[in-house]
């Protein structure tokens, strides 16, 4: 096929402005992991996944060149109807982790996922297979703003917010509202590729 037929195709995939008047947010259940008991049930649940969302959250630093600084505060896992938030200073990066993290099987779909991925193999090393990384693969369908909040827009049609980003990860406890932001986060990555996804397949039927 054609190139230029093929990106024209791929442009007509994704209409020109979606957005939702109201955020949308991960309703599905939200496991906060703290203790490493947690680790195996969560590894299980997991690695029976064909594609989970992929994130993680750093202790902001408004200082410029700081952020490696930090260590990665949270990773997040989310699929379907379950997110996975791992409290990482608190439990470290376990193996079972790891393992998923190199798992070829299950597909972990982020966005920007270089830098994340370099920081977590600083708590713990692992060989990192089966990613995808959004911004590798948006430009495909016509949309230039790679940003996570706009890809939601243009894909989903729905709107997200981005509130808590900059809020501090390292606290003792988690807020709610940082909770469900890092859950919407991981998830909506996942909704963004299968998406995608879908509509490539419709137009490779046509």
């Amino acid at each position: 096929m054609d190139k230029s037929i093929a990106k024209n195709r791929n442009e007509r995939l994704i209409p020109e402005e979606q957005e939702a008047a109201a955020p949308v947010h991960f309703t599905g259940e939200i496991i906060v992991v703290e203790r490493l008991r947690q680790i195996k049930e969560a590894a299980k649940y997991l690695s029976a996944q064909s594609v989970i969302g992929f994130d993680t959250e750093t202790k902001p630093a408004f200082t410029a060149g700081m952020r490696n600084a930090h260590k990665v505060a949270l990773l997040q896992l989310a699929a379907a109807e379950r997110a996975y938030l791992f409290r990482l200073q608190k439990i470290g990066l376990p193996r079972e982790i790891t393992a998923l993290l190199s798992n070829k099987n299950v597909l972990k779909i982020g966005a920007a996922i270089l830098d994340d991925i370099r920081l977590l193999q600083k708590l713990n090393r692992f060989t990192p297979d089966g990613f995808v990384d959004l911004q590798k693969i948006i430009t495909q369908y016509g949309i230039e703003d790679k940003g996570v909040k706009k890809m939601a827009a243009k894909v989903l049609g729905i709107t997200i917010s981005k509130r808590q980003q900059l809020s501090n990860w390292e606290n003792a406890a988690l807020t709610e509202a940082q909770i469900v932001y890092a859950a919407t986060d991981a998830w909506v990555c996942r909704e963004i590729y299968l998406n995608l996804m879908k509509r490539k397949k419709v137009c490779s039927q046509e």
